[in-house]
C-alpha cells in the first residue's frame, strides 16, 4: 500500500514536531508539507531539523499543498477556524488534535464533515480512548446501582497547559454522562457546598512540572470503589495516535469521526 501523503499544522509547535519526527520514521506516511503562520520565524527552515532528526526536504512553509491525503492539525484554538476552511477548499481530510475551542469551531467542524472526513477527538492517545470505552462500560453497569455511584475526574497536565479542566476530561464526562445521565458538572469544590448530589460529575485539575497528561476516573459506592487511571510518560502518544488516525481517514467518506471508529470500538 502507498503511504500517507501528509501535511501538518502546527509542525513547529511542541506537538508539531514530534509529528514531524514520527512521520519522518513512519514507512507509512509520506510528510509532503510542514505548515506553519505567516508570522513564524521558523519559516523556511528545514521541519526535519527543527524536529532533531536532520534534513528531511520538507521546508517549514505558511503555503498549503495542492493536493495531499490527510492533514493533521495540532496547533492552537484560534487556528483551527482556518485551517478547516483551508481543507474544504482543497477536499482534504482532517485530523483535529487542538482542543480547547469554543462552541463556533465545533460548529464549524460538524458543518465541514458534511463535505469532508474529520477525525476530531479530545484526546489522539489511543489508551486514552480504550480507557474511555471502558468508562462507557463501566457507567453503563453503574448507571442504575440501587445506592448510586458518584463520578470524579481528576486530571494533571504540566504547568504551561492554558485551558481547564483538559479536553480528555471532559470527554470522559460527556462518555460518562450519556451512560449514566448526570446533568450537574462541577469543577471543584470549597467552602460548604453541602451533601454531594448523585446528579453530578466532579472535575479537578491539577497543574504540575512537566506531567503530559494523567486521568483518574473514580466511581465511588458505597463499600467499593472502581477507578480507572490512564497515563503518559510522554507526548509521543498522541503524536503517534493522530498519525495512526490520518492513515484510516484518508479513504473514508464524508462525515465526523473520532478515535473510537479509529480503534474499531463502535457497537
Amino acid at each position: 500500500m502507498k503511504p500517507t501523503t501528509l501535511a501538518i499544522h502546527g509542525a513547529a509547535g511542541r506537538m508539531g514536531q514530534r509529528l514531524v519526527a514520527l512521520g519522518h520514521a513512519d514507512p507509512a506516511v509520506e510528510l509532503v508539507a510542514a505548515i506553519e503562520s505567516a508570522s513564524s520565524p521558523n519559516l523556511g527552515r528545514d521541519a526535519g531539523v527543527l524536529a532533531g532528526v536532520g534534513e528531511i526536504g520538507v521546508p517549514l512553509s505558511a503555503d498549503w499543498p495542492q493536493s495531499v491525503g490527510a492533514v493533521i492539525d495540532f496547533s492552537v484554538p484560534e487556528a483551527v477556524d482556518g485551517v478547516v476552511a483551508r481543507c474544504l477548499e482543497h477536499k482534504f481530510p482532517l485530523v483535529i488534535a487542538t482542543t480547547g475551542f469554543g462552541e463556533t469551531t465545533r460548529n464549524a467542524i460538524e458543518e465541514a464533515a458534511g463535505v469532508i472526513p474529520v477525525c476530531w477527538a479530545p484526546s489522539m492517545s489511543l489508551t486514552v480512548n480504550i480507557a474511555m470505552k471502558l468508562a462507557e462500560v463501566a457507567g453503563r453497569a453503574l448507571a442504575d446501582h440501587p445506592t448510586g455511584a458518584d463520578v470524579e475526574i481528576i486530571e494533571r497536565h504540566h504547568r504551561f497547559k492554558e485551558d481547564s479542566p483538559s479536553g480528555t476530561a471532559l470527554g470522559f464526562g460527556r462518555v460518562i454522562s450519556d451512560a449514566m445521565g448526570q446533568h450537574q458538572h462541577t469543577h471543584g469544590r470549597h467552602g460548604r457546598p453541602g451533601v454531594r448530589p448523585h446528579d453530578e460529575i466532579g472535575y479537578h485539575a491539577v497543574r504540575t512540572g512537566d506531567n503530559p497528561g494523567e486521568h483518574t476516573i473514580v466511581f465511588g459506592l458505597l463499600g467499593e470503589t472502581l477507578e480507572l487511571r490512564v497515563a503518559a510518560t510522554n507526548r509521543d502518544c498522541y503524536a503517534s495516535g493522530a498519525l495512526v488516525a490520518a492513515r484510516w481517514l484518508q479513504d473514508k467518506p464524508a462525515g465526523l469521526y473520532d478515535m473510537q471508529d479509529v480503534l474499531g470500538l463502535r457497537p
